[in-house]
């Protein structure tokens, strides 16, 4: 029987390790605008922030009757994967971040896992995750259901109380604390600043709010001293 990990920092990946939403939001809105419906930034962030491909897919057609169908999602991943090549960026510190965490690390994204390697790839940190990489994909249940974090933390042979999760949407928030573990939401993303985003985290309560991912190191270390976590 594989060995128990004493604590693990499980993290999402876009909006906390890669600032890639504003990207992704602008490629949907686009994809929808050509499909003959107008949607604003706020809005979109409000429905797909954090969602699984499914679940995107299933809100366009049931809100918007859109039939997100292999060329409707073939023109986005093409669109998305060239703006992703020339314009994305990794999250601010999140290099010096990922070689002083003492703790198991690994990824757990909504984004299908061929988005997930190259959006690594492009902002050099796949070698500082690979192969430790879960996408929603891998489960029947995308965020906010707990199912990809408890997948990952079997996979890493790690109890769900002493995980800790780094997400920055809703959704996952709600997957994580679903999931029995403790939630630190990053909120140094470029779409952080949104009102209604500011809200639903402020009524989601998470146990750490950051927005300096270089200040991850000493909060993990305060809440593993303080006792709250293994």
């Amino acid at each position: 029987m594989a060995e128990v990990e004493k604590g693990l920092v499980i993290f999402d990946c876009d909006g906390v390790l890669v600032d890639s939403e504003p990207i992704s939001i602008g490629v949907l809105v686009g994809a929808m605008r050509d499909a003959g419906v107008t949607i604003d930034e706020n809005g979109a962030y409000e429905r797909f922030l954090g969602r699984s491909l499914s679940t995107v897919t299933d809100t366009l057609r049931s809100e918007f009757n859109i039939a997100a169908g292999e060329k409707f999602l073939e023109r986005m991943r093409i669109d998305l994967y060239a703006r992703f090549r020339a314009e994305l960026k990794p999250i601010e510190g999140i290099r010096e971040t990922l070689d002083a965490l003492d703790l198991p690390r690994c990824v757990a994204s909504s984004s299908q896992l061929e988005r997930i390697r190259l959006s690594l790839e492009v902002t050099g940190l796949l070698d500082r995750l690979s192969p430790h990489i879960f996408s929603a994909s891998m489960v029947r249940r995308g965020k906010p259901a707990p199912d990809l974090f408890l997948y990952a933390a079997r996979e890493m042979h790690a109890e769900p109380e002493s995980c800790i999760v780094v997400e920055d949407s809703p959704a996952g928030i709600e997957a994580a604390r679903a999931a029995g573990m403790t939630v630190f939401a990053f909120t140094g993303g470029t779409h952080a600043n949104l009102p209604r985003y500011r809200a639903e985290l402020d009524r989601l309560a998470p146990e750490v709010v950051f927005d300096a991912m270089p200040d991850l190191i000493h909060l993990v270390q305060k809440y593993r001293a303080d006792g709250t976590h293994p």
